[in-house]
């Protein structure tokens, strides 16, 4: 069997360790070759190895469900020759990034797998949507990897008062999470970020115009990725990046570097946006009933704070809109959650129902 030494293997530098050694030990007894998805287009994916970069084929590996297709940043087991060469399975993945589809099925859609940090970059170039940063983090926590927010193009905000106030504006939204100012033109905040990045896989996400390319390439240290302008009235531009690529950083740790995400749908993230939403969540334990819609019961907690100021309107909001997004997401393909919600629906209508009749008789 082939000793796989960690300081040694020349696939270390793309996170290869002893862990993915003893998961790979099966198929290194077949003779079959480990290496790490750095690209997947039309049914085929490159995929780095001992022996260099190979093409191969996913023919094996691509079932009906999109869940389990071969994705960017997957660990799989490649035969050593072949034409075409295929890949025969994938390495149970550690975290997987998973959006919903835009299709009417409601799938789920995997954007990365094996990722240690996911990078949100928004630009300062244009106004802060604070929702859209809370969708990708609510993302990002249930992935399982630590979210990082990264404020692009922070040269174009010359005045440190007003900066630090963008930052903290973030930070609030985004409570356990990095944020970071940066600027790839001036380099400002490069170098926390890629001693951040350097320990892992790192996934880059935002919307097209956000500035990953640029920043990608800063990173990278070389203009690997094509960058195109952004508008000046919305500070968006063109899809730059079309497929997931992953990258070995100079500095340690690897990118994966996405196209712009013009819609992010959760995906069975509930996990992920009670993190978001931490002090909310910390907030409904002190309600006097366990299932507190906080709408308008007597004892909630979370509504006193909204009274009290020390909860914003639209963080609730935000809140209350991504759990049911969530939930109607996993609704789709959960019948048996399909039938409680329907439960719950007529026992709150029987409720209010009695509620009128009881304010009708009093009258």
């Amino acid at each position: 069997m082939t000793s796989f030494s960690l300081p040694l293997h020349p696939l270390t530098s793309y996170g290869w360790d002893d862990a993915w050694a003893d998961e790979f030990a099966p198929y290194d007894a077949e003779g079959l070759l480990a290496g790490r998805v750095i690209r997947v287009d039309r049914g085929q994916c490159d995929v780095v190895t001992a022996d260099g970069v190979m093409r191969a084929d996913t023919a094996f590996v691509t079932p009906n469900d999109p869940m389990r297709v071969v994705c960017t940043g997957d660990w799989v087991a490649v035969e050593p020759a072949g034409n075409p060469r295929y890949v025969r399975s994938y390495l149970p993945r550690r975290t997987a990034f998973v959006r919903s589809t835009s299709s009417k099925r409601s799938e789920g859609q995997i954007l990365a797998a094996n990722v240690d940090y996911a990078v949100v970059a928004v630009s300062l170039a244009v106004e802060l949507d604070l929702g859209r940063v809370e969708r990708f983090l609510a993302l990002a926590w249930e992935s399982g990897a630590q979210p990082v927010v990264v404020l692009t193009k922070a040269d174009l905000v010359p005045d440190p008062a007003t900066l630090g106030y963008l930052v903290e504006d973030v930070e609030t939204t985004a409570p356990g999470v990095p944020v970071l100012a940066v600027s790839a033109s001036s380099g400002e905040g490069l170098d926390v970020l890629e001693a951040v990045l350097s320990g892992g896989t790192t996934v880059l996400l935002g919307q097209s115009g956000a500035g990953k390319s640029t920043l990608a390439n800063a990173l990278l240290g070389e203009d690997v990725m094509e960058v195109q302008a952004a508008r000046d009235v919305d500070g968006k531009g063109r899809h730059t990046t079309t497929t997931r690529n992953l990258l070995a950083l100079p500095g340690g740790g690897v990118l994966i570097d996405t196209p712009g995400l013009r819609g992010v749908g959760l995906w069975d993230a509930e996990t992920g946006v009670g993190q978001v939403f931490a002090e909310i969540e910390e907030l409904a334990k002190h309600c006097r009933f366990q299932d507190c819609a906080h709408v308008a019961e007597p004892g909630c907690a979370v509504l006193a704070a909204l009274d009290s100021g020390t909860l914003p309107e639209r963080r609730l909001d935000s809140y209350r809109k991504l759990l049911r997004e969530n939930q109607r997401i996993v609704a789709k393909t959960d019948a048996r959650l399909r039938a409680e919600i329907r439960k719950d629906w007529k026992r709150k209508g029987a409720e209010g129902r009695a509620a009128m009749e009881a304010k009708r008789g009093r009258w």
